[in-house]
């Protein structure tokens, strides 16, 4: 037997450094070669390593959110003598075994087909951005970090396969207290089933539970089976933020605590615009893309904002510098299976209504699915966020520095309003936007939403050059 030691590799694009956002494997786990050790996150990607060797885990260096630098150790293997790897195998050191049983990987989370998230990268290619959630996995060789890929269908897609059933048996339900292991995504879907963990039997590497773990439990009647009724539940489970989900975070708090935001609520009636819309989609079903609320607001901004330039910009906090932008890109905050993304439109006012709509639909896709490329999430002047149907009355968006404003659209809803000394049902959307008080006074940004509203409320005129 021999000891390898296996250091973090060089990851291109310059990398110093890496962070880690999640472990495959565990001390005492037996591993094939190639199969996936771990996710780290650069600035331009996440990307999955793959086991340079056949052995045992001894050792992993670093949890999950810690950085590490190109070249320090990452994993140590207990190898075969005359394993062939690619890097030095030194022999055993006079020490204990690695704790914990050896546990077969053959029915590792990550079989069933879909992917956690991962900023994507081909050789040569752009970054891309990918989701999963059990690992999906691309051949590749000796040790060499290995792009994630999704394989389960995005919000509006196919619908993902069945998640294969675990290969090996089922332990026991852990003992009181024992916390258990799961990805944030096993957890949260455990929480939307309204399942406990605790009672969760788990097939992954030191009892980890994965998504078919969940599926069993729930094909076992788990679901519904609260022995004792109504059961208090106690403790406390603390979730580290890593990779994106700290990314964001950060970005958000630094937007929240630099930029002294104001909000403008403003109710536009979308009656006129949601019958054209309504004739729009009937009259170019299947030739076209649907057409939703949204690019007729691209379409009313981009008429709008030539008036108003200072809100179309960019401002640097350490030269104090607004950048107004004759183009407009315009962002599209969008909700991604690992939090959000806002992919961009370039060049809004060069597009007509169809364009918009087709645009909307592929960057919002890309997104969602993981096939949106770097550049196209960077970039925006100006954004746009959108619940649909749970938008709400009104909110308070948090502006995408470096941009100076934010447009939020709430929910359409039926409400009675008077109209020439009768009440008439109208169809009301409410606008709620934040603005840089910096940059942008009160009176400015009102005009603004108001000079949006009226373009709204009369959609003809955003087809007037």
């Amino acid at each position: 037997m021999g000891r390898h030691v296996f250091k973090l590799p060089d990851l291109g694009e310059g990398a110093a450094e890496a962070e880690i956002t999640a472990w495959h494997v565990a001390v005492g786990d037996a591993i094939a070669r190639d199969d996936p050790l771990v996710d780290v996150m650069t600035d331009k990607a996440t990307i999955e390593i793959p086991s340079p060797v056949a052995g045992t885990i001894v050792a992993l260096h670093g949890k999950a959110g810690e950085k590490r630098a190109i070249g320090s150790e990452l994993v140590e293997f207990e190898v075969e003598a005359g394993v062939r790897s690619t890097g030095p195998t030194t022999p055993d050191p006079p020490v204990a075994a690695a704790p914990g049983p050896a546990l077969s990987r053959t029915a590792r989370e990550g079989q069933s087909g879909s992917s956690p998230l991962s900023l994507s990268r081909g050789r040569g290619e752009k970054p891309s951005v990918s989701y999963h959630k059990p690992l999906s996995r691309i051949a590749g060789e000796g040790g060499e970090p290995r792009n994630l890929v999704r394989g389960e269908a995005g919000e509006g897609g196919a619908a993902a396969p069945p998640p294969i059933a675990p290969s090996v048996p089922a332990v026991a339900t852990r003992p009181r207290g024992d916390k258990p292991t799961a990805s944030p995504a096993v957890r949260g879907r455990a929480w939307d089933l309204g399942i406990a963990l605790q009672f969760v039997p788990g097939s992954g590497p030191g009892g980890r539970i994965t998504h078919a773990d969940l599926d069993a439990y729930v094909a076992a009647a788990g679901r519904g089976a609260p022995a004792r009724g109504l059961a208090r539940r106690d403790g406390v489970e603390e979730v580290p933020l890593v990779g994106l989900r700290r990314a964001i975070a950060e970005r958000l708090q630094a937007a929240h605590r630099q930029i002294p935001h104001f909000s403008y609520i403003e109710e536009v009636d979308v009656t006129a615009l949601e019958d054209l819309r309504h004739d729009l989609n009937q009259g170019e079903a299947g030739s076209r893309p649907r057409v939703t609320v949204l690019p007729f607001l691209v379409r009313a901004l981009v008429k709008a904002l030539p008036e108003f330039p200072q809100i179309n910009a960019h401002f640097d906090d350490d030269s104090g510098i607004v950048r107004r932008h004759a183009s407009v890109h315009v962002g599209i905050a969008t909700q991604t299976p690992s939090g959000l993304m806002v992919p961009v439109i370039f060049h809004a006012e060069a597009r007509d209504l169809w364009d918009t709509a087709a645009e909307l639909v592929r960057v919002a896709a890309a997104a969602r699915d993981g096939s949106i490329k770097r550049d196209e999430l960077t970039g925006s002047t100006i954004t746009i966020t959108s619940l649909g149907a749970l938008g709400g009355i009104a909110s308070t968006p948090v502006i995408n520095r470096p941009e100076v404003a934010i447009v939020g659209v709430n929910k359409i809803a039926e409400r009675p309003v008077i109209r020439d000394g009768a009440v008439a049902a109208r169809k009301i959307m409410n606008l709620s936007s934040s603005f840089d008080h910096r940059v942008i006074d009160g009176w400015d940004a009102a005009a603004l939403i108001q000079r949006i509203k009226r373009l709204l409320e009369q959609p003809a005129l955003l087809f007037l050059d």
